[in-house]
């Protein structure tokens, strides 16, 4: 089985960071891809970023150059860097695993506010 759990979202300013993490269970966590997904209230599910098993990453328009995604298969944790936050960055961001099918986390909340 797959377990997923999210941590480090909370409240900042806009111009602040965050880093999230994102634990996932199993010794065989180096061979899939992982990636971040957020939903805002009322919004449907938005992609965020991906990082392939071999560490190729690819962003969405909206983070691009902002947030950065990294692993660290010894330690069986992706983690999601978010510079320069913006207040519609503000949502619950979701950790998947892709497998023979898609595993999530129960989410985060990061809010952006002054």
């Amino acid at each position: 089985q797959v377990q997923l759990v999210e941590s480090g979202g909370g409240l900042v300013q806009p111009g602040g960071s965050l880093r999230l993490s994102c634990a996932a269970s199993g010794s065989i966590f180096s061979i899939y891809a992982m990636g971040w997904y957020r939903q805002a209230p009322g919004m449907q599910r938005e992609w965020v970023a991906t990082i392939t098993s071999g560490g190729s990453t690819s962003y969405a328009d909206s983070v691009i150059g902002r947030f950065t995604i990294s692993r660290d298969n010894a330690k069986t944790t992706v983690y999601l860097q978010m510079n320069n936050l913006k207040p519609e960055d503000t949502a619950v961001d979701y950790c998947t695993l892709r497998g023979a099918r898609h595993y999530w986390g129960q989410g985060t909340q990061v809010t952006v506010s002054s």
